[in-house]
C-alpha cells in the first residue's frame, strides 16, 4: 500500500501505475453494476407493505433503476401517507446545514416532514396512523454524514410507537476500511451520536443493527427492524453510486475524500464548497501562493460557501483521490497536520465544531503538540480493535479482514 505523504506526489505518478489505476476503477465499476441492492428486490418488501398504511424516508439516492421508491411504491398501489426527508431535502438540493421545511411532493402531492432542522425525529402525532416506515437512503460510511443520526431518530421513534420499519439496505462505498478516532459521548451531537469511530465499515442496514443490539436507542428500546439485504456485494466490493448522496459530494473521488478532508469544515481552511471540486480541494486566502488557487461561489448546494468571493490558494486532491477510490489508504491526517503547520493564525485555525467532527478533543491537542500522523494513528488502535470486535456481531455480508 503506498502512503502519499504530500502533494508532490502528484508529479511522480509512473505512466504503468496509471494503468494499474485505470484497470481498478474499471474492476471497481464492473462489480458494483451486478450488485442488486435491497430498494430492487421488489418482492422481498412489497407485499409486507399491501393494506398498511405507510411512511418513507427518502431522498434523491432513493431509486429503482430510472424510478423513484416513492413513484415505484405509490404504482403499486401502496397507501403511502407521508414521506420524512434527511439533511438536504427530498431532493437533495439544499446545502449543508441549511434548515428543511415541510412542504408537498409535486410529482405525487404527498406530504413531506422535513428531519432536519428543529424536527429531527418523528413525533408521535407525525406517526400517528402509521403501520410500518420504510427507511431508503444512500450513505457513504462516515460517522459525521448525519443519514445514519436520521436512521437512528427513526428507529428511536418507530419502537417508541410499535411500528415496524424495513430498512432497503444499499452498499457503503467507504466500506471496505475502518479508521479513525472512537467517538467520546461527551462530543454526542448529530454529526456524531454513537460511540464509533469516523470510519465504520458498515451499511445502514449494519449500523442498525448495531444500534439496536449495543441499546443505543433512548431508554433501552429496540426497534423491530426488517433488513432487506443487498445481494452480490462484500464489503470488498467497490461500489460507484449512480446518483449523487449530496450536493458536495458530486463523484466517487469526493466520496473517497470525505472522511479525511470533512475535519476541514473544522477548520479556518475551505474544501471547495462553492466550486466544482467540493471534497477535491483544500485552500485559504492565508495560504502561501501554489500553482493552484480557487475562488468560492454561492450555487445551488452551498448557501455563503467560506471565503466566498476570495481566491484561496491551495491544492487540488482530485488525482490522489482517484487512488483512495480505487484502493485503500485510511484516513488521512497528514493533509490536516500539513495546513495547520503552515496557517498563518494558529491560535484561529480550529473552530467549536472541529471537536464535534473528530467526536473527540484529542485530535485537536495533539495536531497542536506537534505528534505525526503516525504517532496519532498508533492511538487509535486500541478503540479501534474494541470497536471491529463488536462491529463483527452485526455484519450481513462477507468482511474485508
Amino acid at each position: 500500500m503506498i502512503i502519499i505523504r504530500d502533494y508532490s506526489f502528484l508529479r511522480s505518478l509512473k505512466y504503468s501505475y496509471l494503468i494499474a489505476l485505470l484497470l481498478g476503477l474499471f474492476s471497481m465499476s464492473a462489480n458494483a453494476h451486478e450488485i442488486e441492492v435491497g430498494a430492487e428486490q421488489t418482492g422481498m418488501y412489497l407485499p409486507l407493505l399491501y393494506g398498511k398504511n405507510v411512511a418513507i424516508v427518502a431522498n434523491q439516492t432513493s431509486m429503482v433503476g430510472d424510478e423513484h421508491l416513492v413513484d415505484l411504491v405509490k404504482s403499486k398501489g401502496i397507501n403511502i401517507q407521508k414521506v420524512f426527508s434527511p439533511e438536504h431535502g427530498f431532493r437533495g438540493k439544499s446545502s449543508a446545514g441549511e434548515t428543511i421545511k415541510d412542504g408537498k411532493d409535486l410529482a405525487t402531492g404527498l406530504p413531506i416532514v422535513s428531519l432536519y432542522g428543529k424536527n429531527k425525529k418523528p413525533t408521535s402525532e407525525q406517526l400517528q396512523g402509521i403501520d410500518v416506515v420504510v427507511f431508503d437512503i444512500q450513505d457513504v460510511g462516515a460517522r459525521f454524514y448525519t443519514y445514519i443520526s436520521t436512521m437512528t431518530y427513526v428507529m428511536e421513534a418507530c419502537a417508541e410507537n410499535n411500528i415496524e420499519m424495513i430498512i432497503l439496505d444499499r452498499p457503503n462505498p467507504n466500506g471496505h476500511y475502518v479508521d479513525g478516532p472512537i467517538l467520546d459521548p461527551k462530543f454526542k451531537s448529530f454529526v456524531g451520536m454513537h460511540p464509533i469511530p469516523v470510519v465504520h465499515g458498515m451499511t445502514i442496514g449494519e449500523y442498525a443493527q448495531m444500534v439496536n443490539g449495543e441499546g443505543w436507542l433512548a431508554n433501552g428500546v429496540k426497534c423491530n427492524i426488517n433488513i432487506i439485504k443487498c445481494k452480490k456485494y462484500t464489503h470488498k466490493t467497490r461500489y460507484s453510486l449512480l446518483v449523487n448522496p449530496s450536493p458536495n459530494l458530486p463523484n466517487d473521488v469526493a466520496i473517497a475524500l470525505y472522511p479525511s478532508l470533512c475535519f476541514f469544515e473544522g477548520t479556518s481552511v475551505s474544501i471547495g464548497r462553492g466550486t466544482d471540486k467540493p471534497f477535491q480541494v483544500v485552500g485559504a486566502p492565508f495560504f502561501e501562493k501554489t500553482n493552484y488557487s480557487f475562488v468560492p461561489k454561492e450555487n445551488e448546494g452551498a448557501k455563503n460557501p467560506k471565503y466566498e468571493g476570495e481566491t484561496c490558494n491551495g491544492y487540488d486532491l482530485s488525482e490522489i483521490g482517484k487512488l483512495y477510490a480505487s484502493d485503500t489508504y485510511g484516513l488521512n491526517i497528514f493533509w490536516l497536520i500539513d495546513a495547520y503547520n503552515n496557517a498563518s493564525n494558529k491560535s484561529d485555525f480550529f473552530t467549536s465544531y472541529f471537536n464535534l467532527l473528530a467526536g473527540t478533543d484529542k485530535l485537536q491537542k495533539q495536531v497542536k503538540q506537534g505528534l505525526t500522523e503516525k504517532e496519532i494513528k498508533q492511538s487509535w488502535e486500541s478503540g479501534l480493535l474494541k470497536f471491529k470486535q463488536i462491529r463483527r456481531k452485526y455484519l450481513l455480508y462477507k468482511d474485508f479482514e
